[in-house]
């Protein structure tokens, strides 16, 4: 019994040693609250905002003009990759547009599209809309080129005849192929600027009995300067407004079938003599344009702006690139930097390949012509068939058109297409040209739109990837691009 009590005591003072505990600690968080054991701040995610899209291209075909999904946001963690640095502040000229021949053939290839599909294409390639590309300028032909079946003026008679006032000058020959076409393409996009070039006068004003060569004989200077009017004046009439004229297209390649030749002297003596005092007394401000013709002989523009009596009559020069480096556009605009320069031509030939086309085409014509202060650049024939005709006897049987017209409810895109795709589909009339630096294989051109969207159409034309920033306002992305691909960046 003993050993029991003892034990019951032990008992009784071990309960109340940890009554007093439990009494104790529950006094002690009624006024002394533990707190919970604090967590490390938690860091939210860095979000990344799209600043720049961007439509690619490249060689392979893989990928044709197509918008990409990745992100692309200004920052400012430093790295060591090259910097395209772009600047709104350095402003160069302003932009006409982008596109490229409609010649008769092209008319006559896409003419022949049913009614839906024409209208599809029309949109596409001259509508404003997420699926079109913008093109926003076209030269056309006075008359024949040689990419039209046959050879022909406005103004052809039988041997020996003459028209010394134009009594039969008629555009019949053009009305149902381009002027038909133009006038669907000016419902869709009437701000279109058109230029206008003869392949040849009409035979009997030159001194070969022949389309192809031959001179315009000095007698028939003011004739053929009121057929210029004439020309412009019809196509007035027809809803068809000119903005520019050159004399002549190529006047130093007289083989073509139609061509004429002309000497720079003596196209200054037409300009200052007879067709800029024909404009004058008619009040056309159609610009008319001087040479037309390749890069290799700068002399020839220059000869023409430094005649006093010729330069006031003449808007600026234009080139082709088929000779010489398109850096001569430079030279002749330091020389006149009053005067305007345009490019005007090149063509894609049917043995090229697209990814070497691409290339050459995009770091010359496009990005090459914009950085040596030209207001447009125009690929050559915008339509053919398979086959590249239609072309006239002696014309060029191995142009390739931008559009390959395959049957008529289709139609296949060539690198033209996309050559001036990733310029007009971007920057259209009234773009500035900005400043951006350009270094090794990176080719590039930026510009500034009425919107204030920034443009920057980048070449890669080295053998391998390049990654590079594009910095602007002190940020930049980082992109990079495959070998001769291309890329237009945009962003406001």
């Amino acid at each position: 019994m003993k050993l029991n009590f003892k034990n019951t005591i032990k008992a009784l003072f071990f309960a109340i040693a940890i009554f007093a505990q439990v009494k104790c600690s529950s006094s002690n968080d009624a006024t002394d609250p533990v707190p919970p054991p604090v967590s490390p701040p938690v860091t939210p995610p860095v979000v990344v905002t799209n600043d720049v899209d961007f439509w690619l291209t490249k060689g392979d075909q893989s990928v044709l003009l197509t918008k990409q999904s990745g992100t692309l946001g200004f920052g400012t963690v430093a790295n060591a990759y090259t910097n395209i640095e772009v600047n709104e502040a350095q402003k160069y000229q302003t932009v006409d547009g982008f596109g490229y021949t409609l010649t008769g053939g092209s008319a006559e290839m896409i003419n022949q599209l049913t009614p839906s599909k024409k209208s599809a294409l029309l949109q596409e390639l001259f509508g404003s809309g997420e699926n079109s590309i913008g093109v926003s300028y076209l030269r056309i032909s006075i008359g024949a080129s040689d990419l039209n079946a046959v050879p022909f003026t406005y103004d052809d008679l039988p041997a020996g005849e003459t028209d010394l006032d134009l009594a039969k000058f008629s555009l019949a020959k053009d009305k149902a192929g381009v002027i038909a076409l133009l006038k669907e393409i000016l419902v869709i996009n009437p701000k279109i600027l058109i230029m206008a070039t003869p392949w040849s006068a009409p035979v009997w004003m030159k001194d070969k009995d022949s389309f192809i060569g031959g001179k315009l004989q000095t007698q028939y200077y003011d004739v053929y300067a009121k057929y210029f009017v004439k020309y412009i004046q019809q196509m007035k009439a027809e809803g068809i407004t000119i903005d520019a004229i050159t004399p002549q297209n190529e006047p130093l390649h007289d083989g073509n079938n139609p061509s004429m030749y002309m000497s720079a002297a003596d196209q200054a003596s037409f300009i200052k003599n007879n067709l800029g005092p024909a404009f004058k007394a008619a009040n056309l401000k159609v610009k008319i344009i001087a040479y037309d013709h390749n890069c290799d002989n700068p002399n020839y523009p220059k000869a023409i702006l430094a005649d006093v009596d010729a330069n006031p009559f003449v808007d600026g020069s234009a080139f082709h690139l088929y000779a010489g480096d398109i850096s001569a556009l430079t030279n002749v605009y330091n020389s006149y930097p009053t005067k305007n320069v345009y490019f005007t031509e090149q063509w894609t030939s049917s043995a090229g390949s697209f990814d070497g086309d691409l290339k050459w085409h995009l770091r010359n014509i496009i990005i090459g012509s914009m950085r040596n202060y030209s207001k447009n650049a125009l690929e050559w024939n915008l339509a053919n068939d398979g086959a590249f005709n239609p072309h006239t006897d002696g014309g060029c049987s191995m142009c390739k058109g931008a559009l390959t017209i395959t049957s008529s409810e289709a139609f296949q895109r060539n690198v033209a297409y996309y050559i001036i795709a990733h310029a007009s589909k971007f920057v259209p009339m009234g773009s500035v040209r900005i400043g951006s630096n350009s270094s090794g294989d990176i080719q590039n051109v930026a510009f500034i739109t009425p919107s204030g969207s920034k443009v920057l159409i980048v070449e890669n034309d080295g053998g391998t990837t390049q990654t590079f920033n594009i910095k602007f306002n002190n940020k930049w992305v980082t992109t990079s691009l495959d070998a001769g691909a291309v890329a237009t960046y945009t962003w406001k």
